[in-house]
């Protein structure tokens, strides 16, 4: 009998040790679908904005402190332009020029959020209720940084008028090009933005290949442009262009593993060396819902406000 209680004593041993060492450092499932869901996130953030500085020709995105101004710069003649009628061999005086600052406001840190309910999961399932949902709010986001990049293309200082599209559009260009020349700095290409439906009312019949990714249509290598995005009415009205040197665009952002966040029990997400986006997922029990956070700190923006053109259709020659 006392050898039989001794080997239940150590089977209760082994037992318990086997089950306190599979409880170390254990991943539930739930942590693990919660992780997979913000790793999935800010990866997909981060490729959709890999694409598109491809498409733009951006260069590699620019990490600035939280609360770093936003500086665009002007250059205008300081004085008078010197010059004109000079005698032979006498020297030509220099026109004094000046570049000048113009703040416009901080990169801050933006917060959002999401909540799915239980009751939407058991009446539409995980795929619909928390993927697709997921999925709006990635495009939501994106569409934010777009929609601020495109009211700040329209406070351009380049104007034009012009009686036709066409004309419109080649003009654009031709204003930033000289811009830049007069400004010693070097153009390889130039990028535009127009109306879609001034776009496919020029277009026509004709033989052109529109692209889309993630809702933004464009076309490649068309009139000289690099790329001309085609935006909807609420973006940029009708009968109007905008072009700017790819040289003068750039992503400014704010990376979220930079700050202390964690001091304050905050814990999000990033991806890689160049963190456009924190995200967490969390559950509620309270509510019995599925939450999920995301900070980031993203601007597009232009160096130059006077090297952006702005170029608009006249009434009278539109068509």
């Amino acid at each position: 009998a006392y050898e039989i209680s001794a080997c239940l004593v150590v089977s209760e041993m082994c037992i318990r040790d086997r089950f306190m060492a599979a409880k170390t450092n254990v991943t539930t499932s739930a942590q693990f679908t919660t992780s997979a869901r913000e790793v999935d996130f800010v990866s997909r953030f981060a490729d959709n904005w890999d694409a598109l500085r491809n498409i733009m020709g951006i260069m590699r995105p620019i990490r600035k402190a939280p609360g770093t101004k936003l500086v665009s710069y002007k250059a205008s003649v300081d004085g008078d332009l010197k010059g004109g009628t000079v005698a032979e061999g006498d020297e030509i005086p220099f026109t004094k020029m000046k570049v000048a600052p113009v703040a416009y406001g901080d990169i801050d840190i933006s917060k959002y959020a999401k909540s799915v309910t239980i009751e939407s999961v058991a009446k539409y399932g995980a795929d619909v209720a928390v993927e697709k949902t997921d999925e709006a709010f990635l495009v939501a986001l994106q569409n934010k940084v777009l929609t601020d990049f495109y009211t700040f293309l329209g406070t351009g200082t380049l104007k034009v008028t012009e009686k036709t599209w066409q004309r419109a559009l080649a003009m654009a260009k031709g204003k930033v090009l000289d811009k830049f020349a007069g400004l010693d700095k070097d153009v390889t290409e130039v990028v535009g933005f127009a109306n879609i439906i001034d776009a496919y009312d020029y277009l026509g019949d004709k033989e052109i290949t529109v692209q889309t990714m993630f809702g933004i249509n464009y076309v490649e290598n068309f009139m000289g442009y690099r790329t001309l995005f085609l935006l909807p009415e609420k973006y940029i009205a009708s009968k109007k262009v905008i072009a700017l040197p790819v040289e003068n665009i750039d992503l400014y952002y704010v990376d979220p593993s930079d700050s202390d966040f964690a001091k304050l029990g905050l814990n999000y997400t990033v991806k890689g060396e160049t963190n456009l986006i924190g995200v967490h997922v969390d559950g509620d029990y309270s509510r019995a819902t599925g939450d999920m956070y995301a900070i980031m700190g993203m601007k597009l923006w232009a160096e130059y406000l006077d090297g952006i053109a702005v170029a608009t259709v006249s009434v009278a020659g539109a068509g």
